[in-house]
């Protein structure tokens, strides 16, 4: 089971830079691209709240679940 990150779509479709978001939301470019391209294995929730009061989402539009084992019964 993974959960994906899709910070980078819900940017793309709100067309917000990185440095903007990063400005809104208090959180560094650096920590915010590793969320961007997925490369962290937490987030907190007080982050998670900041990003989607900037970006008008929910967390659902940032956060994918994807069932591995599933993705291995249909190969």
């Amino acid at each position: 089971m993974s959960i994906i990150l899709r910070l980078d779509r819900v940017m793309a479709d709100r067309k917000i830079s990185l440095n903007e978001l990063s400005d809104r939301v208090g959180v560094s470019n650096v920590n915010l691209s590793k969320l961007k391209t997925g490369k962290v294995s937490a987030i907190r929730f007080s982050t998670l709240n900041a990003i989607c009061k900037a970006l008008s989402c929910q967390p659902g539009d940032i956060l994918e679940f994807i069932d591995d084992d599933e993705d291995m019964d249909n190969a």
